[in-house]
């Protein structure tokens, strides 16, 4: 009995011993790991919204939002946001202590059967923690941290204090930090007024701000938004009739002010991409842009006059217009006619088909493979098992050289080009010249038929026009605190040469014939040396032409934001007019430079192949670029029918 006793009382002993030692080894590693820490009443002192001030190329203002230094508190907000928010995002909220060990266990299970991460177990405490004070990088000490700052704001503040905290500063899309900044940036009020259906849009926001942000797809927000009413539903603060009326009433977002110079669309594709670079905004910031005032100015009207003069007689709603200097600097960007009445930006997000646009990475395949502007290949009628491509007249020329298949934009020449050289190839090109989107390995891609945004399409031309070097397509220069202070400089431009000097010389002088005597003559300058190629796609749903000259990259679509058919435009009609209208102010008063032509030949690095590859996937997986959807479900390509 006493050697029962003596063992109980070692075993009491051990157990106080072990809970001593593990919050003394707790509070150091706390002291180790955790920031310095403000007094928890000076959070609420901070500004709530940091002014952002989007300056263009030469120092004007583009965009200036925010300076806000009010938070609004969760008494202040319908009982529906802050319900919506604690359903999507952490039902037990109130019950727990900083950590949610049931909703922690719950993920951990989700991940390992699925064999990836598939759910997080982070509390709404822990998110404010992580947005306070840490990185966004994922690691076990991150992971600690955020943990340990948890339970250090829930012993310092009530709940409440702590909702409100992290409504205030959590990243809700479109530059927009808080709920009372993203009410005002959709719906043009303050988040005390939202409705239902615009508090379950904004909760779903937390989940992938730039995926979800309704300005970048609105049917996906509303989707989302359904979600988090059925989310509401479970968790008890709504009825399931409550949730049917709210699904029934879809959010409108709120009409935009006018942008300065009609840069709306640009202005929004950089507010997405601000937390990448510096990640959370805790100031005011000056962001640098690459665009160009002029440019954007001719780029908007140029589109906005073709499509009002033709849009109607021609069946084209809507179109898109990007533009490069060589080194990758983005210029000019209009997403479509109206930034008011769409703020879908169909230069970035929309995946079309581009047509013939397309056959220049064919052919640069080819070169690559030994083929040359002269060789010589018979266009006659062909069968690949069973599919029949035909040429966009209907007739067939018979021998022809490369060049002049290319020019004329000969389907059957670019099909037997793409057999001999396989497909395989011609992806690995698209993607050396930075295309991301996905691409079918099969001989359609001689026709263009995978879908691609505009925005990587045109950029893939700029090897063309500086010489075979690859570089990043950009339009953050720099990021300074509104005190000078530099958070971010883009230093650089080369990623390397990517194509050898020899083969974009050959692409060139094919290219320039396109504009010269071929589908592109719409699109000559005057005393100007260009090249480019044109594009249409299945049934006439869309037009392209993408040109350049040794300075300027640019790409112009025009279609219809239903797929619709157009009324037979081609891309060498309205598109190739449309660019050379604005390629014409944009070139005005600078000196005229040939394109590259090379004799001497240069191997490419396969490095920096790989590199531009992987730096361009990075970038538009950030965005949440980042790619968006029509709306309406792709059209799967039909290879019987002709592309331009």
């Amino acid at each position: 009995m006493r050697r029962v006793a003596r063992i109980t009382k070692f075993f009491v002993k051990f157990c106080i011993g072990s809970f001593l030692l593990l919050g003394i080894a707790c509070a150091l590693l706390f002291l180790v790991l955790a920031p310095e820490l403000p007094d928890a009443d000076e959070l609420f002192q901070a500004t709530n919204r940091a002014e952002i001030v989007i300056l263009a190329r030469d120092g004007s203002a583009l965009s200036r939002t925010g300076g806000e230094t009010r938070m609004i508190t969760v008494a202040e907000l319908p009982a529906h946001l802050p319900q919506a928010v604690l359903a999507t995002e952490d039902r037990r909220f109130y019950r727990h202590f900083g950590m949610d060990t049931i909703g922690f266990a719950r993920a951990l299970v989700a991940n390992i059967h699925a064999g990836r991460v598939v759910q997080g177990g982070s509390t709404i405490t822990q998110q404010l923690a992580k947005n306070l004070w840490l990185t966004p990088e994922r690691s076990i000490i991150r992971k600690l941290k955020e943990l340990m700052l948890a339970v250090w704001l829930e012993a310092r503040m009530e709940k409440r204090q702590i909702l409100t905290l992290y409504l205030n500063s959590v990243y809700l899309g479109a530059g927009s930090y808080g709920v009372e900044a993203a009410a005002r940036r959709y719906f043009g009020k303050s988040a005390r007024d939202v409705t239902l259906s615009e508090a379950a849009l904004l909760a779903g926001l937390l989940k992938a701000p730039s995926r979800y942000a309704p300005t970048n797809d609105l049917r996906r927000a509303r989707e989302r938004a359904a979600e988090v009413l059925d989310n509401m539903v479970e968790a008890g603060y709504l009825t399931r009739q409550r949730a049917t009326a709210a699904k029934r009433v879809p959010t409108r977002l709120a009409k935009p002010a006018k942008p300065n110079r009609g840069s709306g669309y640009f202005v929004d594709w950089i507010e997405m991409q601000i937390p990448l670079f510096i990640g959370r905004i805790d100031e005011g910031i000056v962001v640098k842009t690459t665009l160009d005032p002029a440019l954007q100015s001719s780029a908007t009207q140029a589109l906005s006059r073709a499509l009002t003069k033709h849009g109607k007689k021609r069946a084209v709603g809507q179109g898109a217009l990007v533009a490069f200097a060589s080194n990758g600097a983005i210029r000019a960007m209009v997403g479509g006619r109206s930034y008011k009445a769409s703020q879908f930006n169909r230069a970035v997000q929309a995946l079309r088909q581009p047509g013939s646009a397309f056959k220049p990475i064919v052919y640069l395949a080819a070169m690559e493979d030994g083929l040359r502007p002269g060789s010589t290949i018979r266009d006659a009628p062909i069968n690949i098992d069973g599919w029949r491509p035909r040429n966009f007249d209907g007739k067939f020329a018979g021998d022809v050289t490369v060049e002049r298949a290319l020019a004329r934009s000969i389907n059957t020449v670019a099909v037997k080009v793409a057999k001999r050289v396989g497909p395989e190839k011609i992806v690995s090109a698209a993607r050396r010249l930075g295309i991301t989107a996905k691409l079918s390995p099969d001989l359609s891609l001689a026709l263009g038929a995978s879908e691609v945004s505009l925005f990587e399409m045109t950029a893939a031309y700029l090897p063309f026009a500086n010489g075979g070097m690859g570089v990043f397509p950009y339009g953050v220069a720099e990021i300074r605190t509104s005190r000078g202070k530099v958070l971010y400089r883009r230093s650089g431009d080369s990623l390397g040469r990517i194509v050898d000097a020899q083969d974009i010389g050959r692409m060139n002088r094919m290219l320039s014939a396109a504009v010269k005597d071929g589908t592109g003559r719409h699109a000559q300058l005057e005393g100007r040396e260009v090249a480019g190629k044109t594009g249409t796609s299945q049934d006439f749903r869309d037009g392209w032409f993408i040109g350049y000259s040794a300075d300027l990259v640019a790409g112009v679509w025009v279609g219809n934001d239903d797929n619709q058919p157009t009324n037979k435009v081609t891309g060498g009609q309205l598109p190739a007019t449309i660019w050379r209208d604005f390629a014409a102010h944009a070139t005005h008063g600078h000196t005229a430079r040939a394109l590259p032509r090379y004799e001497a030949r240069t191997a490419p690095k396969a490095a920096n192949r790989r590199s531009l590859l992987e730096e361009i996937t990075i970038f538009f997986s950030g965005i949440g670029a980042s790619r968006g959807a029509w709306q309406h479900e792709p059209e799967r390509p039909r290879l019987e029918n002709d592309n331009e």
